[in-house]
């Protein structure tokens, strides 16, 4: 790849089938990196964050247009020695130096660890990542030359934390973020689940970059992507006929999709360098995966997801909110709940659902709703759900059972104002019962 620069914790304890299109996806699985119980930033990290039902960018199709190779194919770019990059694992006692770096102001400087017979990328790129599986610290160097401790530039990242490099500095990548976590990796295709997004790159890339990416490393083009543009699988693009193998790939790129994170080759995208990848299945989910049509992706809009810009924190849905507390009336009910957590975006509006039947939604702004429609006589309960921009929330535990009468008025005293009437409901509204 050629660089143009401008100056949990815990392990996947089963194998998990692959998911086909339309499955739901399982909950995050913290999985570590081999040889060491470190996983790869948090849940929470934009990394790691399901993009299927983002909306797409405005710039999808332009952009798309300008980086199709003339295959007008993917190309993965990884395999058994000497394709893909290798990483190294070290521990608090490996041996470590100290780099000079050709960009050195935007260099982190500290000891880098380096193991006995520590494997380099072959190429003009010479990557070198390592995780200390002690500190689960990721260091990463490019034009890595050990002879005499050189390197373009360095990085180091805390596998933990949601921080990001400061603004404007590169990284062993171009986009100024981590390499590893972008990897297709063989433990993750072979336990059949990737939850993570994947590097790839470009001829070229705008003079500009977009959250999460932190620098940029091309012209001024604006057919072009910047750097840290994100794309995805269509949901639409049947991968059914492709090998099971082929499929988690796919599979990832249509829940996490892609970062533009280098200049390169177009739509070249890395994985691990691993002589397993050249036995068993995954020749051939290597051939496959070159016949997918970069035409099959978009890109997405994920400004929505950015909490904080100097953080890869991503919002989520709302949390569950606690079990609501509901109240009887005459063919109604009701409903009042505590806000949740918000997943760091606010509430745009809360859905009830009442068992055996009631439905309705209101502003965010709430907390009371009328559930209408219901039938005197019958018990029921009802749960409440959040919604932001990032999506809805589980929903709570049931509310208590009330049995609505008609000589039942609500205990909590007159209907707040604006909870009548509701955003939808189910069933025609009925009036309320004359005075007797």
């Amino acid at each position: 790849m050629s660089r143009t620069y401008a100056a949990v914790t815990t392990a996947l304890l089963m194998l998990i089938p692959a998911a086909g299109a339309g499955q739901a996806r399982p909950a995050y699985p913290f999985a570590p990196v081999p040889g060491t119980s470190c996983s790869v930033f948090p849940p929470d990290n934009i990394w790691n964050t399901d993009i299927s039902n983002l909306p797409v960018n405005s710039n999808s199709s332009t952009w798309v247009a300008s980086t199709t190779p003339s295959s007008g194919k993917l190309h993965p770019d990884f395999g058994g020695p000497p394709y893909g990059i290798p990483f190294n694992v070290a521990t608090n006692a490996t041996p470590t130096a100290s780099f000079t770096f050709q960009y050195s102001s935007e260099s982190d400087h500290a000891p880098y660890p380096i193991p006995p017979g520590a494997q380099i990328e072959q190429g003009s790129d010479a990557h070198m990542l390592t995780i200390n599986k002690d500190t689960c610290k990721l260091y990463e160097t490019f034009a890595t030359n050990l002879s005499n401790h050189t390197a373009g530039s360095g990085a180091i990242f805390d596998l933990g934390s949601d921080a990001l490099r400061p603004a404007g500095w590169t990284s062993a990548d171009a986009a100024g973020l981590p390499i590893f976590p972008g990897l297709v990796r063989f433990d993750e295709v072979q336990a059949g689940l990737i939850a993570h997004a994947i590097r790839f790159t470009v001829h070229n890339t705008n003079d500009t970059y977009i959250w999460p990416a932190r620098h940029k490393a091309g012209i001024s083009d604006a057919t072009l992507p910047p750097m840290g543009a994100r794309f995805r699988l269509k949901a639409s693009y049947n991968i059914s006929s492709y090998g099971a193998a082929a499929q988690v790939v796919l599979t990832a790129f249509k829940h996490y999709g892609l970062f533009v994170a280098d200049n390169g080759s177009d739509w070249f995208f890395q994985g691990t360098e691993d002589g397993q990848w050249d036995s068993g299945v995954y020749p051939q989910m290597i051939q496959d995966l070159k016949n997918v049509p970069v035409s099959a992706f978009e890109a997405v809009d994920e400004s929505s997801l950015m909490i904080n810009a100097n953080s890869a924190q991503a919002g989520t849905a709302p949390s569950a909110a606690a079990a609501p507390a509901a109240a009887a009336g005459d063919r109604a009910a009701l409903v009042t709940w505590s806000a949740p957590a918000n997943g760091g975006q606010p509430i745009l509006s809360y859905t009830l659902t009442g068992f055996p039947s009631g439905h309705a939604v209101v502003s965010g702004g709430s907390t009371t709703a009328v559930v209408y429609g219901l039938t005197n006589g019958v018990s029921y309960t009802f749960t409440v759900s959040a919604t932001n921009v990032v999506g809805t929330g589980p929903p709570s535990p049931p509310s208590n059972a009330v049995v609505p009468g008609a000589r039942i008025t609500f205990q909590s005293g007159p209907v707040p104002p604006g909870s009548r009437p509701p955003v939808s409901q189910s069933g025609s509204r009925e009036s309320p019962a004359p005075p007797r």
